[in-house]
């Protein structure tokens, strides 16, 4: 497991790398945006992979994964509405921004060691098109939880969904980047 944990590291220094320098170019424009909307756009960026899968081509010059480091990117900042709400303003300096974005990428590693010690590594020999097809699954549910107003019975809430995003798109790209 000490293998996947320097494996997750370069993943978010590959992530934090592009949030940093998408923050430099736009700020924090993204605060406006409610978690649902955030919601929508990682829809959007899962439902593009699918379509490059079952497809086999891509008409625009960007492949997976920047999609699957766009899911992770607007995963933390969806996490981030939830935990501060939505601001008009910049309520957050860069420096405080790229806190709060480790913070949430601590959290969902954390999270994936938890269960990595508990599965024995079983995503190593999932599918790409698993990994796809379960954010797609998280999508749904919270989506579902949003209509419900944020209310559930039994299921875990709408951040646990936004980690286990997070973490399946980040073993996507570990399988991207090494090759398992």
């Amino acid at each position: 497991m000490d293998k996947t944990s320097q494996q997750y590291d370069q993943i978010i220094a590959v992530c934090q790398d592009i949030f940093a320098k998408k923050m430099k170019d736009y700020g924090i424009a993204w605060r406006i945006l409610r978690p649902s909307s955030m919601t929508d756009q990682i829809y959007i960026k899962a439902q593009r992979i699918r379509s490059i899968e079952q497809k086999g081509i891509s008409k625009i010059d960007e492949g997976v994964r920047s999609e699957y480091i766009g899911i992770i990117n607007y995963c933390i900042m969806a996490i981030v509405q939830l935990e501060k709400g939505t601001s008009e303003t910049d309520d957050m300096t860069f420096e405080e921004t790229l806190d709060v974005y480790l913070r949430h990428f601590q959290e969902a590693k954390n999270l994936m060691m938890a269960k990595n010690h508990d599965y024995d590594e079983a995503w190593r020999n999932m599918r790409m098109s698993s990994f796809t097809d379960l954010i797609l699954m998280k999508l749904k549910r919270t989506k579902q939880i949003e209509n419900n107003l944020g209310k559930t019975i039994i299921s875990e809430g709408i951040e646990a969904n936004y980690l286990d995003m997070i973490n399946y798109a980040v073993f996507a790209l570990i399988n991207l980047e090494f090759k398992n």
